[in-house]
């Protein structure tokens, strides 16, 4: 038996051991001691970046990170919608001119090219990285010479001499070319040799260069493409760069928003090709190399990542304008304030939606968006069925944002199939009647819960053309009632399918039953709901809905072939220009004959020429004409059902400041603004210490003793007598 006094010993040190754990703060906080009430921004990843080099980086969960780093010349106002391009690394929005094939300016009409002069202001200087870091000699302090230098380095932060240089337009020109070396597997290449000069020809020198520098150099050498020119891309002077498109594309300007055009200093290409980094993930695609606000400092992807303010930031400032409801909002109290305002980004992994959504509740992630799963516990519909915070969100101080994304979800009709296709009024009464069936006002009701807005054209709110009220209204299908779209009854609906010789579903003709076929790639129990939906959405007009679920492959394969009737499809808006939704119906784009992203394979003639005129108007008076003009083609042709706009449900907690949802912006770290101080005594009083289960332990733990100290006892007294 164990002695007595040994037991009442091991309770003590229970008992320090529980209560020597208790603190000023939350027992549950995964963040270090130290970091309480520091001006730090906590989010979450649920998946490693696979790439952070500007030239092959394109989804989003990358661009989170890499846009706090990377400075391209243009960015998207984060408060005036429609969405508005502003300087970012350029000092100015770039001048534009119409040039032949000899250079001379002449109108703009007569061009054979496109040049946009891009002026970066002086003084810029990129963030201290050791690529920069010089020897007294003033050579590269880390090179193949020195491989002693970093032979112990396991990560970036493990080099010891960093550096800095002043930016200059060589480096966005250097970047342009990455885009065509074939080795940089860059996903806008293809894209981009159909408009930059020459952009074909330096992709075949720089592969015939490679091949012979690699059997010349051996392993892993390095391209420097400061030795090759490029028609498309030339330095105009330290400050100064031209960029010449072929003919005219006005939607280039977009892309100078973009990652793909930001600056690379030959520097960092050189320094990453040492010998054994990339066998450390020492690389572009691990540790970027900026001018932005901030810096990557860790990247463990398999913890968490943190971003860190840029010492050598050149300074911007909160922008002084906005929408009329800006400043009741607060949005514009930091008007003219320097940003950034967070010094700190830390983001953790959160593979699993539950965890990532307990902690934001717990005070431990400032933001957060909404899952499927927690949606009932987190929003409420009113009367008016719009969507507003639960009571227990309230109490949190929590808010709602909504925005409409840049995006269209539709059912598409397959044009060159002999039933539901073609230019006959006959399909096009059938296509008419199941767009007003097809109730997608309760799609987005049952499935999204309530996270979307019926389409009325292609156009989303937020992009140039969209248009609300009667100009705005699908009138084949809609109809205006107290200034707002009601969906026509069903009886519209039957009445044109009488019209097109389906009366009560059946051909007029022959009396068979009308039979469609909806091809699909959805399974499981979520895909089966849905396409019972659907079914019940054309049994309302007697038609038949046959469901032919196939893998993605073979999915593909009938779209490419134009073998699939009807289907369902979407887009996300590359930049906010109506040409980046228009040309999903321009004739040339066709899926079946031109391989396109018109899967629905329309051809109008009249379509496609306004749409050559609309693409490369400027914003204004004409062209909103011709946009008017086009949607009432497709409104009364019905290639598409026009299905809806998704929405974005965004959470802030109350110490979140400048919360606006951007959906075409990645770099809005900068914006927001963290109360630290609120932030730490909401978690203090929302993640209080739970003692009963502690002291009903002890409380077990000394009733279990009694036994053992009447034995003892007995013993003693024994032993006595």
């Amino acid at each position: 038996m164990i002695p007595i006094g040994r037991c009442w010993l091991a309770f003590a040190l229970l008992l320090a051991l529980l209560l020597g754990g208790c603190g000023d703060g939350p027992w549950n906080n995964p963040y270090p001691a130290g970091d309480a009430g520091r001006n730090i921004y906590y989010s979450s990843f649920s998946e490693r970046p696979k790439h952070l080099d500007p030239a092959r980086s394109y989804s989003s969960s990358e661009w989170d990170f890499i846009s706090q780093i990377y400075e391209p010349p243009l960015q998207y106002h984060f408060l005036l919608r429609p969405y508005a391009l502003t300087p970012r690394m350029a000092a100015s929005m770039p001048e534009v001119r119409y040039v032949d094939a000899d250079g001379r300016r002449v109108a703009r009409d007569r061009a054979m090219y496109t040049d946009y002069i891009v002026t970066i202001p002086a003084g810029v200087r990129y963030q201290p990285h050791p690529a920069f870091a010089r020897g007294d000699d003033g050579a590269p302090f880390y090179d193949r010479a020195h491989p002693e230098r970093y032979a112990g380095v396991n990560t970036l932060a493990d080099f010891d001499v960093t550096g800095s240089r002043e930016l200059v337009s060589a480096d966005f020109v250097y970047q342009i070319k990455r885009l065509a070396f074939s080795r940089n597997h860059s996903p806008i290449a293809g894209l981009m040799a159909g408009y930059l000069a020459g952009f074909s020809e330096l992709r075949k020198t720089l592969d015939a260069a490679w091949e012979k520098r690699d059997a010349m150099a051996g392993s892993d050498p390095w391209l420097d493409l400061r030795d090759f020119d490029f028609e498309g891309a030339k330095v105009l002077g330290r400050y100064r760069y031209r960029i010449r498109i072929a003919g005219l594309y006005p939607q280039f300007r977009y892309w100078l928003a973009m990652n793909f055009f930001a600056p690379m200093p030959w520097e960092a290409e050189r320094f990453y090709h040492l010998p054994g980094l990339k066998a450390k993930n020492i690389s572009l695609d691990w540790y970027p190399v900026g001018t932005g606000p901030y810096m990557l400092i860790e990247n463990n992807p398999n913890l968490r990542m943190v971003l860190e303010r840029n010492p050598n930031f050149h300074g911007e400032r909160y922008p002084d304008n906005g929408m009329p409801d800006d400043q009741a909002s607060g949005l514009l109290a930091d008007a003219g304030k320097p940003m950034p305002f967070i010094e700190r980004a830390v983001y953790s992994l959160e593979k699993e939606s539950i965890p990532r959504w307990n902690k934001f509740l717990q005070g431990y992630f400032d933001a957060s968006g909404i899952s499927s799963s927690s949606f009932d516990q987190a929003v409420r519909f009113n009367a008016s069925q719009e969507a507003e915070l639960s009571a227990p969100m309230r109490r949190k101080g929590i808010a709602l944002k909504t925005s409409v994304e840049a995006a269209t979800y539709y059912m598409g009709f397959n044009m060159k199939d002999a039933v539901i296709g073609g230019n006959s009024a006959r399909a096009r009464y059938l296509r008419q009647a199941i767009s007003i069936a097809v109730d997608f006002e309760e799609y987005i009701s049952i499935f999204l819960n309530g996270r979307g807005i019926a389409a009325q054209s292609m156009l989303p709110p937020g992009i140039y053309g969209h248009l609300d009220g009667a100009e705005g209204i699908n009138p084949v299908v809609y109809e205006l009632v107290d200034g707002k779209p009601r969906r026509k009854p069903l009886s519209a609906a039957l009445a044109l399918m009488e019209k097109a010789g389906y009366p009560g579903g059946r051909d007029a003709k022959t009396g068979e039953p009308l039979i469609l076929y909806y091809d699909t790639t959805a399974a499981g129990p979520d895909g089966k709901a849905t396409l019972n939906w659907y079914r019940k959405q054309l049994d309302k007009l007697g038609i038949q809905l046959v469901i032919r679920a196939t893998d993605y492959n073979r999915f593909q394969e009938k779209m490419r072939k134009g073998t699939a009737q009807i289907f369902s499809w979407g887009w996300n808006a590359d930049y906010p220009d109506p040409e980046n939704f228009f040309f999903l119906l321009y004739g040339p784009n066709g899926k079946v004959e031109h391989g396109g992203e018109n899967a629905a394979n329309y051809e109008n003639a009249e379509f496609d020429r306004l749409f050559d005129q609309m693409k490369n108007l400027p914003n204004g008076p004409e062209r909103l004409a011709i946009i008017k003009r086009m949607n009432r083609l497709v409104q009364r042709d019905a290639p598409w059902n026009w299905g809806f706009h998704p929405k974005a449900f965004s959470l802030y907690h109350a110490w979140y400041g400048n919360a606006k949802p951007n959906l075409m912006a990645r770099n809005t770290l900068k914006y927001r603004r963290v109360d630290a101080s609120l932030r730490e005594r909401k978690r203090e009083a929302w993640n209080p210490p739970v003692l009963w289960p502690l002291w009903l332990g002890l409380l077990v733990f000394v009733v279990s003793l009694l036994p053992a100290v009447w034995v003892w006892r007995r013993r003693e007294r024994s032993a006595a007598l």
